[in-house]
């Protein structure tokens, strides 16, 4: 039986759109994730058996007519089933394409997955005119279940997880699917990628390039109010691989990736765990991987410095803080769980282990002022990391922040306006005393005064002449943004 996965079109004449990045968008850097939550439910199918093709339309770009024809070259007359990725500033665009594939092939299963009907699953289905149901939190195996149940003639609606259009019209749910805990059971993405996918497709700004993205856990035991994925989808029971099969992977892509540079591991929190982390590194080290690869990860600011010479050694590159705010009382409203010293520790402590760190930064949350706000570019230019992103708040449907906003009337717009036009990162939030067009513009400024600084462009310049990799990389994602850093 065949099973096609789609993550369809969105702004084609624009860019690339990331559904997969935490805040949906046409990044300013070029960066496009892999859709790896579409590959992982897509793997699953394919290792119980089932003939699968997935379209990355974003990775062309295509547009929809383009997307619809490649699904008919790739055996949409015969599929069963089609799976529809989604996200929030594209959920119009997604709930569409799905109606047009079910005008098409009235006799598949169409399904939408994500975290917006997730968050939203009797909204979102109500919206659409042709889209069989919606899958609710992870999906890999109720789309799997799905499957079975076509192939095998019995009612796909019966699958937890699942909420449709019951008899009589109305919208039901059946009870959910419980959260995977056999990660290991999950095939490797990059053997995914490898017989379906171009990896050279995708770029991710803080890596070397060619890099491959693996997840080696799920959920987030941090409770930051703001966080669509935890949220929505994976819940806060962080759930992880063994080593060895994380290994494995990593000695899959050097056998078949062989001009890959980096690894990308997208956890929400890979090191949590300081004993995993480096029990991994330690398997990275005595296998010689370190020597072959670099890596990146997702680390908050409660890691050590012994951990961090240790993955230094290990062959890690750089690691990314979410540190939002430079004040103490936003970051208390926020749930973040961190402290500004704290913050100022972490960053000295990755200079002090040779780590590069990508700082994450936010603005617009509960609490914020225009003063709130010039604290943020201060302690941004005050720990001077490698490199930086300055956002205004997309408070998510599905989580705290969202419901938070929604009740208090501070957002203004609609699913779409989470993006601009061009299909570059909005804001639809209006606080009493800040607007979300000065939100916006101050992340604008923000990234210009960071980036511009004479001192910051010379660090740039050196660090590329000790590593040729770092240099391609800068030019790469400074040929993306500088439209953006030079835009009066």
């Amino acid at each position: 039986m065949k099973a096609i996965f789609v993550n369809p079109p969105f702004k084609a004449e624009y860019g690339r759109f990331a559904r997969e990045n935490r805040s949906a968008a046409i990044t300013r850097s070029g960066t496009l994730y892999y859709p790896l939550w579409l590959i992982y439910a897509a793997a699953v199918c394919e290792q119980d058996g089932f003939e699968v093709s997935l379209l990355d339309a974003p990775a062309f770009p295509l547009g929809e007519e383009e997307s619809l024809k490649w699904v008919r070259d790739h055996g949409g007359a015969v599929a069963k089933l089609f799976v529809i990725d989604t996200s929030t500033p594209s959920i119009y665009s997604d709930m569409a394409f799905g109606d047009r594939l079910k005008q098409l092939y009235p006799n598949a299963f169409v399904m939408l997955v994500g975290t917006h009907p997730s968050a939203l699953p009797e909204e979102t289905l109500s919206r659409c005119r042709g889209v069989d149901a919606v899958a609710r939190h992870e999906f890999d195996y109720i789309v799997r279940d799905v499957a079975r149940a076509l192939r095998d003639g019995e009612d796909p609606l019966c699958v937890r997880g699942l909420t449709y259009y019951a008899a009589g019209g109305e919208i039901a749910s059946n009870e959910d699917y419980p959260y995977v805990t056999d990660l290991d059971d999950i095939p490797f993405a990059s053997a995914f990628v490898k017989r379906h996918l171009n990896y050279r497709d995708y770029f991710f700004s803080a890596s070397a390039y060619p890099e491959i993205q693996i997840f080696t856990g799920r959920g987030c035991p941090a409770r930051c109010a703001f966080c669509v994925y935890p949220q929505t989808m994976h819940g806060h029971g962080y759930r992880v691989r063994s080593v060895l099969n994380v290994i494995e992977e990593v000695e899959y892509i050097r056998d078949n990736f062989p001009d890959v540079k980096e690894i990308v591991i997208e956890d929400d929190t890979f090191t949590i765990n300081k004993k995993r982390t480096v029990e991994f590194c330690e398997e990275m080290i005595a296998r010689g991987l370190n020597k072959r690869f670099r890596w990146l990860c997702n680390a908050r600011v409660n890691l050590d410095y012994e951990t961090m010479a240790m993955m230094k050694k290990a062959g890690c590159k750089l690691i990314i803080p979410g540190i939002e705010s430079g004040n103490q009382e936003v970051l208390n409203n926020i749930r973040k769980g961190t402290k500004i010293e704290q913050v100022r520790q972490y960053v000295a402590d990755a200079k002090r282990a040779g780590l590069a760190v990508h700082a994450c930064y936010m603005v617009g949350n509960k609490g914020e002022t225009p003063e709130t706000m010039r604290q943020t570019l201060d302690l941004a230019l005050e720990l001077d990391t490698d490199t930086a992103q300055f956002y205004p708040l997309l408070p998510f449907p599905g989580t705290e922040e969202w419901r938070w906003y929604k009740e208090a009337g501070y957002i203004h717009g609609d699913y779409c306006d989470y993006v601009k036009e061009d299909g570059t990162i909005n804001s639809l939030v209006e606080l009493p005393n800040i607007s979300s067009e000065e939100m916006v513009r101050f992340c604008d400024d923000a990234r210009r005064t960071y980036y511009l600084r004479p001192k910051y462009i010379a660090h740039r310049i050196v660090s590329g002449l000790r590593d040729p990799e770092d240099l391609k990389r800068s030019l790469k994602a400074f040929g993306n943004i500088k439209s953006f850093l030079f835009k009066k």
